[in-house]
């Protein structure tokens, strides 16, 4: 059996696409809610749909899963896709919160979820530092 992490593990265990774009859609659904999304949100256009679909393209690849992101957005470097926000410990805080909420809504398993959210701490406190040197 695969640990996360290995191969495709990560996006069978995600539900593949179809789960992916179904967190997705909850975390945005948590950032338009929470209080604590409200300035991460702020952060988007008014139209959520080509970012969700970025994330959700991301995402699979980023969990083992087929590389469409490349194909229809070319490559990207995570932190330097973000450098022209204002990223604080507090909006990454906010944003992992948002995420965390949107997985207790997932049908995951609990370790996966714990492992998601590790995993996700990494580039999303990576953008925080890239943030810092403006």
């Amino acid at each position: 059996m695969q640990k996360y992490g290995e191969l495709d593990a990560s996006y069978k265990a995600a539900g593949e696409e179809q789960g992916i774009r179904k967190l997705v859609d909850e975390f945005y659904q948590q950032m338009e809610t929470l209080e604590r999304g409200q300035q991460i949100r702020s952060m988007h256009t008014e139209s959520l749909e080509v970012i969700k679909d970025k994330l959700s393209l991301f995402l699979m690849a980023w969990l083992g899963g087929p590389k469409v992101y490349r194909q229809k957005y070319g490559g990207i470097s995570i932190p330097m896709a973000h450098k022209h926000l204002v990223v604080t410990e507090q909006e990454r805080d906010d944003w992992l919160y948002c995420m965390q909420e949107a997985l207790k809504k997932q049908d995951y398993a609990e370790d996966f979820k714990e492992y998601l959210i590790k995993q996700l701490s990494v580039p999303a406190e990576r953008i925080r530092q890239v943030s810092r040197d403006i």
